[in-house]
């Protein structure tokens, strides 16, 4: 009998349920924790992990503030500061939610759901072309969730792998009455496993960088910019937002990072209009995070400072994804006199 290309199983690492997609044929593997904010902590890609997860196993990321591997950052992504307007209204944060992030400058960042233990798994299986797993979160059913973002909505996240590539499609329902603002985002950190950053170089498809101010907050002011097709890292660091993203004709806007044979694709799908770049010095990764909108996106578009807020109408949703690709990642040859 012919052995089975691709699978999809529940397993236990360590003491957490994760699920792992595998192609056996192309020897990558998908490991994500769908108890620990649905988060892909393992890319395995020639037996190496193409995402940095600095953890010897998937339940420390339940006790670690910081961010590694695929984090979902949502109902907001980044920094927004003071709660946010929808509709006409204020919602003030609430801090003593238990539920919210906060930055060096006590502001919340990355939304609420990047340790969430809500995810419930409600699909999963392979076929001959690929392997696939979904999880829903029922946002409204938590009340400290609620607590910051009042506004009732579901998510479906389901990662796929085929044909070498890994897909994560998120689809978001909004069940309340008014429509909600769409501000979500990932945050995944990219590794070229044994290459030393410095050494690597970049594709950044970008024409405009988006404007800060001294807290990380968009100002709602941008700045055209030009990068080269490949960018040498041992030259650039990066914690910038940007948009105005080049894009090819299936509307897709792929960045990259490469070094010795080995490059890391991902690709931005149309409803992913911005992206912040993040390799801060001293770091051996690099962030190639999809946006649906700039930091405090909500917030600059109530003050008429950003015109492509994105929104759902009551009873609609709203899906996009993002695409993986490793390329050039081999096993390390077997010693032959080892056993």
């Amino acid at each position: 009998m012919r052995a089975r290309v691709y699978t999809a199983e529940q397993v236990e690492d360590h003491g957490i349920v994760t699920v792992r997609l595998t192609d056996a044929l192309r020897g990558i593997e998908v490991a994500i924790a769908p108890s620990i904010g649905n988060r892909a902590y393992e890319i395995l890609a020639g037996g190496s992990n193409i995402l940095y997860f600095p953890h010897e196993q998937p339940a420390a990321l339940e006790a670690d503030c910081r961010l590694s591997g695929i984090p979902f950052l949502a109902p907001w992504a980044n920094r927004m500061p003071g709660g946010f307007f929808a509709n006409g209204k204020h919602y003030p944060a609430n801090p003593d939610s238990g539920a919210l992030r906060l930055d060096a400058n006590g502001i919340p960042i990355h939304g609420l759901l990047t340790a969430s233990p809500y995810w419930q798994v409600v699909d999963i299986g392979s076929s001959a072309s690929s392997a696939h797993v979904t999880s829903r979160l029922q946002f409204w059913k938590h009340a400290a969730l609620a607590a910051n973002w009042p506004l009732a909505h579901e998510y479906e996240m389901t990662y796929r792998l085929s044909e070498g590539v890994i897909e994560v499609t998120v689809t978001i329902t909004n069940l309340c009455a008014d429509p909600m603002p769409i501000a979500v985002g990932f945050h995944p950190y990219f590794q070229l496993p044994h290459v030393p950053l410095e050494s690597a170089t970049a594709r950044i498809p970008v024409r405009s960088r988006i404007e800060m101010d001294d807290k990380l907050i968009a100002t709602g002011a941008t700045t055209a910019v030009h990068f080269p097709n490949e960018i040498a890292l041992k030259d650039h660091r990066f914690d910038m937002g940007f948009t105005d993203l080049i894009r090819g004709d299936d509307g897709r806007a792929v960045f990259s990072i490469g070094a010795d044979g080995k490059k890391i694709e991902v690709a931005f799908g149309p409803r992913y209009t911005v992206a912040i770049v993040y390799a801060p010095p001293g770091q051996n990764y690099i962030c190639f995070e999809p946006m649906s909108a700039p930091t405090n996106g909500i917030n600059l578009a109530h003050q008429g400072k950003y015109a492509g807020l994105q929104a759902i109408s009551c009873g609609e949703c709203w899906q996009e994804s993002f695409w993986i690709r490793p390329e050039g990642f081999t096993a390390p040859a077997q010693d032959p006199k080892s056993p």
